[in-house]
């Protein structure tokens, strides 16, 4: 048999013909041909330190890309522990398709050494998921993966190869299927008519911008129809610079836990006209508690069912068709009112305040500000889950689609670490930082070894209160005292040079602007420590409380 004509060669081939560019993973005994094979192929295998961290990295290379990323784990362990990150994949509308090893068919029915159901495991967390049966069913299976992973509402997919079918002969004429890309449609006339008609009628209406935009690439549609109408524009956190925040029509993010200034646009507003926004983002009784706005649905597929978003017109097709569309079809312009301004001010004053603060350890509306000031437009930061991610979203100011990352459909901890790593492998032009807490940091670092072995340059910003800050905030806010949040870290500096990284601590105020700013620069792997005082956390929201509308 020729070395090429064996299955593991054919799987790599069907990779390659699909434009995979990254395998991330860990090898096992029962996956060894398939990670050989990868040698002879274009494909550049990714070996990470936990396969958590390969998920991570194939979901935030399938969100900037649009194409699937490939995570590879071996049987059992291996494999159950990439189930994080593909629950989150599918969970935040991400195309990815993770590939594993079982065993071999001989004994895959009987109750043997590390078989487990996988196929049973990751059914529930993906778009699609099954067992390759035999090599002749290779070729048209994994099609099929990553045509199921990218398709409208993308999402993980899985599969399984017996360890006996991964090494089988093939016929020398066995190949992978030609790839078929699904083309976005035009929107109906009909529903275009009947949503220009809802707003014809309406007295305030307001834009809410998610995560499906951006992947629809419909931010300069999403700006010309806000232009031409004179509407307002809100985002999800995960839609975070689908709209610019620098444009005089731009809200701002929509999602914290509490009545935030963005709300009272929403507040105001008779009818909602919603872009690319999937219910996972973020609870629609947030904007609609009262269930009286009509709701105009733009996307790609029909809106999931939800007592507090009663679609009265679905428009479904490409996104930015529609939105052109429906702009031509609405003879009349809103005026924006100075609600939105007020909004717009008063979290240019939060940006403001936080530039001047000087305390130590650092508010976290000091390191926003210096984050911001240190990023360029296009540069990519992903914030991890916690507190950080709050003071992210609602603060940072995000001018292009996907550069500001967030996971809000499973809210992961642990994702940005290993996330940035595939974004610097998305877009190596361009600077990545990874903002994270400590908590969320120690759940992934492993992955520091995997950057600076690969030669991935990428900064961790780590927020260090000695403590898991969000759940420390909720229990305050809704108990009146915390318990079981506090924990001890390392010498995060030392910690970062013992894997060959850079490390930095950030010992006043002043220090932290210049040390972003010269570990960005640098083509190395950077730690940075910079003690955080959560006091704002309670004040902030105390004084959200306060606020009472219409603005």
């Amino acid at each position: 048999m020729s070395p090429q004509a064996d299955a593991a060669h054919l799987i790599v081939r069907a990779l390659e013909a699909e434009g995979v560019e990254y395998v991330f993973g860990i090898p096992g005994e029962e996956n060894i041909h398939f990670v050989d094979a990868l040698n002879d192929s274009s494909i550049r295998y990714i070996l990470v330190r936990h396969e958590q961290g390969a998920a991570f990295m194939a979901e935030i290379y399938g969100r900037l890309t649009g194409k699937a990323g490939v995570a590879s784990a071996t049987l059992g362990p291996g494999a159950i522990n990439l189930q994080l990150g593909v629950a989150d994949a599918t969970t935040n509308s991400t195309p990815v398709v993770a590939i594993t090893a079982q065993v071999g068919l001989d004994r895959i029915y009987k109750e043997s050494h590390q078989v487990v159901d996988l196929v049973s495991l990751f059914r529930p967390i993906t778009k699609w998921a099954d067992l390759a049966p035999t090599a002749l069913a290779l070729p048209e299976m994994i099609r099929k993966a990553f045509k199921t992973a990218q398709t409208e509402r993308p999402g993980a997919v899985y599969l399984a190869i017996p360890e006996d079918v991964e090494s089988a002969p093939v016929p020398a004429d066995l190949a992978p299927l030609p790839v078929n890309v699904v083309r976005p449609q035009d929107p109906s006339a009909a529903q275009i008519a009947r949503a220009a008609e809802v707003l014809a009628g309406a007295r305030r209406p307001i834009v809410l911008a998610g995560h499906g935009a951006g992947r629809a690439g419909a931010s300069a549609a999403l700006v010309r129809f806000s232009e031409r109408l004179g509407l307002p524009v809100a985002t999800t956190f995960n839609g975070k610079g689908v709209f610019p925040d620098d444009h005089p029509h731009a809200l701002g993010a929509v999602g914290f836990m509490r009545h935030d200034y963005v709300n009272f646009g929403f507040d105001e507003a008779d009818v909602l006209i919603s872009v690319g926004y999937e219910l996972q983002e973020f609870d629609p009784v947030k904007i609609n508690p009262n269930r009286d706005k009509k709701i105009i649905h733009l996307h790609r597929f029909p809106a999931e069912v939800d007592d507090h978003y009663p679609v009265a017109v679905g428009v479904h097709g490409d996104i930015s068709r529609s939105l052109d569309a429906l702009a031509d079809a609405v003879h009349r312009r809103f005026e924006v009112n100075g609600t939105g301004e007020k909004i717009r001010r008063l979290m240019r004053e939060e940006l403001e305040q936080g530039r001047s603060e000087d305390a130590f350890p650092l508010s976290p509306r000091r390191v926003v500000a210096d984050i911001r000031e240190a990023m360029g437009r296009e540069d990519i930061v992903l914030a991890d889950t916690g507190a950080v991610k709050m003071w992210m979203a609602r603060m940072y100011p995000t001018y292009e689609p996907n550069t500001m990352l967030v996971s809000n459909g499973l809210s992961s901890m642990g994702f940005a670490v290993p996330g940035a790593l595939a974004a610097k492998l998305a877009f190596p032009g361009r600077r990545v930082l990874a903002a994270t807490g400590d908590g969320a940091f120690l759940m992934n670092s492993q992955e520091l070894e995997t950057a600076v072995r690969e030669r991935i340059p990428i900064t961790v910003l780590v927020w260090v209160d000695d403590a898991y800050g969000l759940i420390e905030w909720k229990m305050d806010l809704e108990l009146g005292r915390h318990s079981g949040i506090r924990f001890g870290n390392p010498d995060f500096v030392a910690y970062a040079e013992s894997f060959g990284a850079r490390g930095y601590r950030v010992s006043s105020a002043g220090e932290l602007l210049p040390t972003l700013r010269k570990a960005l620069a640098d083509d190395a792997v950077s730690v940075i420590a910079v003690p955080v005082d959560y006091k704002a956390n309670l004040e902030l929201t105390a004084k959200l409380g306060e606020l009472t509308g219409p603005f």
